[in-house]
């Protein structure tokens, strides 16, 4: 029988792959020091879902190693929080006190909020307080405190000694005007503190410094050590890669070049670019890319308002290199995808286990709770009922599932507080019933009587079985039409459940009553409330 780490390495899941890249890797660099993968974050604003995303991707991949190597590894969450300020956020008080920071390292603007010695101390404290809550194993880094405790300095006279080499890599990619004032280092001002984007007029590979000309025409001679000076961004992730041994980072389609560039310049220095991933970014629903300036996206905390973390984090596993849209729609079908992964791994065996999503989401050890409903169906529960209060939903949840409770089905009381916040929310706002037809009425006027004749137990199949039978009757040759009329006029919805399992979870009797409803004018009449 083949071991686990056997059946691991024979795993077409893409963490598994990624995995085995840096096992490959370690046999051309053979010793016992940890394996150090990394994630960057630029601390100019708060951590989102993109973060979110990349620290939960890089995390799988570092669970998958574990499996196929027993070599320790690392996860340095760094933030760059020597970048100078470029601009004032929009969501933060004291804008024109900001504004007089311009262009200082972010580690020395006074911190806006008024919480910490500085605004990237306040948003490096975000950070950490964001992965600590979805329980990352993480170590943070902070780039202010490499530069200056010389942590960098090695690697920074590396590329003072390969200053040609270095912007050689860049140059061409810069426009005319760029290239003739382009250093990858930015000297720090010894009288403003600030990041300058100046020309270097001379260098002293072997004393470790640079010579600027500033504003007044004085030529300034500094280090390129101890924080004096920092590094262009990309020539800053290479020498980064360098100075740490990162052995792998993954990033954003949209960085592909800049990887490209990055890992050139991190072999002029001496050292190997680490094993990496490109990901697609998000669009919105417009098929649009998400863009964090323009808020056209869904945030991480919508996400969260409406679903656990566990069913995001399916989604930044799923097709990572395929564009897929982020917005509220996207939502429940991820909570019943996970719930479905959820369901099957107990019955697996290990080659299928390690295929499985839910091994990737909770380091091999998902929760062992059988969840009996679907957050689809318990969304058109609180549809029907116009939940208000999880215990509502539990009320229909106990009878047709006797053992369980709030106690025993944890993920299910989380799905049914989760199903009221999405309908409230989401759901309610958008509903819009609409009046049976003749045709319509007639087939629904059939079915509350059909309904009406079943026992009040009777199972699923058999319903679904009444429903299909009625629709036919009635002259529904596409019987899909028959059900969007039934989602229509029942929960003003375009779509909806397998009707069989609704109606046998909120009951026979309140199904009939709901139909009676929608005959009625009842349901038809409440739309522009629910809209409003």
């Amino acid at each position: 029988m083949a071991s686990n780490a056997e059946t691991a390495l024979a795993s077409k899941a893409w963490p598994f792959l990624e995995a085995q890249k840096i096992v490959d890797r370690l046999e051309r660099r053979p010793g016992d020091e940890p394996v150090l993968f990394e994630t960057g974050y630029g601390p100019s604003g708060l951590p989102h879902i993109g973060t979110f995303g990349e620290v939960a991707r890089t995390s799988m991949v570092r669970r998958a190693f574990a499996e196929l190597s027993d070599r320790p590894s690392l996860l340095y969450a760094f933030s760059d929080d020597m970048d100078g300020l470029r601009s004032v956020p929009d969501n933060v008080p004291q804008k024109e006190m900001l504004a007089q920071h311009m262009g200082k390292p972010l580690t020395e603007v006074p911190d806006p909020f008024g919480t910490h010695e500085s605004f990237g101390h306040h948003n490096n404290a975000r950070l950490r307080e964001f992965l600590d809550q979805f329980g990352f194993d993480y170590e943070f880094v902070s780039s202010t405190e490499c530069y200056r405790s010389g942590r960098f300095d090695e690697a920074l006279l590396k590329v003072l000694q390969n200053y040609e080499a270095v912007a050689n890599v860049i140059l061409p990619t810069l426009r005319d005007e760029r290239r003739a004032t382009y250093s990858p280092f930015l000297p720090v001002c010894p009288t403003t503190g600030r990041v300058l984007q100046v020309p270097i007029v001379a260098r002293d590979a072997d004393a470790g410094t640079v010579v600027y000309e500033d504003e007044n025409g004085a030529k300034i001679e500094v280090p390129v050590t101890g924080g004096h000076c920092k590094l262009q961004w990309k020539p800053d992730w290479a020498m980064r890669w360098t100075a740490l041994g990162v052995d792998y980072e993954m990033s954003g389609k949209d960085l592909i070049d800049s990887v490209k560039h990055s890992s050139q310049i991190c072999r002029v220095l001496g050292g190997t670019p680490p094993e990496g991933f490109n990901y697609e970014l998000f669009l919105d629903e417009n098929g649009e890319k998400i863009s964090k300036s323009r808020g056209n996206g869904l945030a991480l905390e919508e996400w969260l308002q409406y679903a656990a973390p566990e069913s995001l984090a399916l989604y930044m596993f799923q097709s990572p290199r395929r564009a897929k849209r982020l917005f509220f729609d996207v939502i429940p079908r991820a909570v019943d995808d996970y719930l479905t992964h959820l369901g099957k791994f107990p019955e697996q065996d290990a080659e299928k286990r390690f295929a499985n999503p839910v091994w990737h989401l909770h380091g091999g050890q998902p929760p062992a709770e059988k969840v009996p409903i679907t957050f689809g169906m318990l969304l058109n529960l609180a549809s029907a009922c116009n939940a208000e209060d999880k215990t509502v939903l539990w009320g229909f949840i106990s009878r047709y599932v006797p053992e369980a409770t709030p106690e025993s089905h944890a993920i299910l009381d989380r799905l049914a507080g989760y199903a009221v916040a999405y309908y409230e929310g989401i759901v309610k706002p958008a509903k819009q019933y609409r009046a049976p037809s003749e045709a319509e009425r007639e087939a629904l006027e059939d079915l509350a009587s059909t309904l009406g004749a079943l026992a009040p137990d009777s199972e699923a199949e058999a319903i679904q079985y009444e429903i299909y039978e009625t629709g036919k009757r009635h002259g529904f040759e596409n019987l899909r039409d028959w059900f969007k009329a039934l989602y229509e006029t029942l929960f003003g919805q375009s779509q909806g459940p397998r009707m069989g399992s609704f109606v046998a979870l909120y009951g026979i009797k309140e199904t009939v009553t709901l139909i009676e409803q929608a005959l009625a004018g009842e349901l038809a009449g409440s739309s522009n409330s629910a809209a409003s």
